[in-house]
């Protein structure tokens, strides 16, 4: 690892990003979010993201052209971002939405560029759905960024196969792997029960919780339909909203419909909670469900985790990375090349609601299992580590590109 603070605080890099604080709604939100104070510990740092103006960052609006498909509107705020980018020693861009800036900016400016890869378009075919046409620029503009990047970091080992699978013109020895991290500061037990109330938990009920968007990735309607089959006792509480399309958002309204015709118990919320009630809530939890279909690495499962809370999950991408098998949880095997296959899905769905289940009746294996979730947080994913190894690929890539 690069260990000379003095070299490292010589560095300036333009960090580029979508979301950013207060403004997040997904994992590489709070993955920037938690990474930037922790850079700006080690190296100077400035940040461009997109949307409304807000502290630490400079805005670029996603508002040219006004009517055209998302991609190009997103594609307008990455010129803007790439023309505003300072003299700086290296450019470091997270997901497609700033990709471009990076490329761009490193081209211009002839500097490093490093890309985070928190997905990969290829393996969300579902946004199509989304995005339209867009989705072949998105995915253009990936693949463009990441195989002329200096250095790309994958957030798990299990992203890293899948970027070189995807990209298969890239070199492998630029691929490097930086996990996401947790802060057990912020995530951890709270027992506090005033949120709950407000949110309408039972606090006396076994309670089985889902946090994300409504996205196909999310793997929700998974979860809503293997609950017709778990304990009738339990709770399920759904923090659940911002769907992609208004198509996804209906179906998983009718499944949850058919669900409440079915079985009592069942909370959704339908908009994203601050993080000191969504902290509450994994506090109280029996067990965190998170039955993704494509998971890079799950910062939701590490969330969870700090908090104390027993993991019920699928078992793709870098999901068994956090979540070890019988100790911090329990795995369902999952094969995303077979989602079309109604027969193989439906058993997914029944294991789930096993694995479940079998943790709902012997809630001291749970507590168990969060306990050791917590401290696998503490030991594996500091936000501090992360930040000096994501320091260690700048300085390879600024090597790699002198070279």
């Amino acid at each position: 690892m690069w260990h000379d603070r003095a070299m490292a605080e010589q560095m300036s890099i333009a960090l580029l990003t979508r979301e950013y604080p207060p403004m997040i709604y997904g994992g590489a939100g709070v993955h920037v979010g938690q990474l930037v104070p922790q850079l700006r510990d080690l190296i100077d740092v400035e940040v461009h993201c997109m949307g409304e103006a807000r502290p630490g960052a400079t805005a670029h609006a996603e508002d040219y052209p006004a009517e055209a498909n998302a991609a190009f509107r997103v594609f307008g705020a990455d010129l803007s971002m790439a023309a505003a980018v300072g003299p700086v020693d290296l450019v470091h861009s997270h997901t497609w939405y700033a990709n471009l800036a990076g490329h761009l900016a490193g081209l211009y400016q002839d500097i490093p560029h490093v890309v985070t890869a928190h997905s990969l378009e290829p393996h969300r075919p579902w946004k199509a759905e989304q995005l339209g046409g867009g989705y072949r620029l998105s995915s253009w503009a990936e693949r463009t960024a990441f195989e002329a990047a200096d250095a790309v970091i994958a957030v798990s080992d299990g992203m890293r196969a899948d970027t070189l699978a995807s990209y298969r013109d890239l070199d492998p020895a630029k691929v490097h792997v930086v996990r996401n991290g947790i802060d057990p500061d912020e995530f951890a037990p709270d027992p506090g029960r005033n949120h709950l109330a407000e949110l309408g938990i039972d606090l006396d009920r076994p309670t089985v919780v889902f946090v994300g968007r409504i996205t196909r990735q999310k793997g929700l309607i998974h979860l809503v339909r293997a609950a017709a089959e778990l304990d009738p006792e339990a709770q399920l509480v759904l923090l659940a909203g911002a769907p992609d399309t208004p198509e996804i958002a209906r179906e998983i309204g009718d499944a949850f419909a058919r669900l409440r015709q079915t079985r009592e118990h069942v909370v959704w919320i339908e908009r994203m909670l601050p993080r000191e009630q969504v902290r509450q809530v994994l506090s109280r939890a029996t067990i965190f469900a998170c039955p993704s279909v494509y998971e890079p690495l799950g910062i939701v499962n590490l969330e969870a985790m700090a908090c104390e809370t027993a993991v019920v999950a699928s078992a793709v991408g870098g999901i068994p990375e956090v979540v070890v098998d019988g100790e911090t949880g329990l795995l369902v095997p999952y094969q995303p090349e077979r989602a079309g296959d109604d027969q193989y899905v439906a058993e997914f769905e029944a294991d789930l609601a096993a694995k479940i289940n079998s943790l709902l009746r012997d809630p001291d294996r749970a507590a168990r299992f969060g306990r050791a979730g917590r401290q696998r947080c503490i030991d594996e994913f500091s936000w501090s580590k992360i930040a000096a190894e994501t320091v260690d690929v700048y300085h390879a890539a600024i090597t790699r590109h002198a070279g």
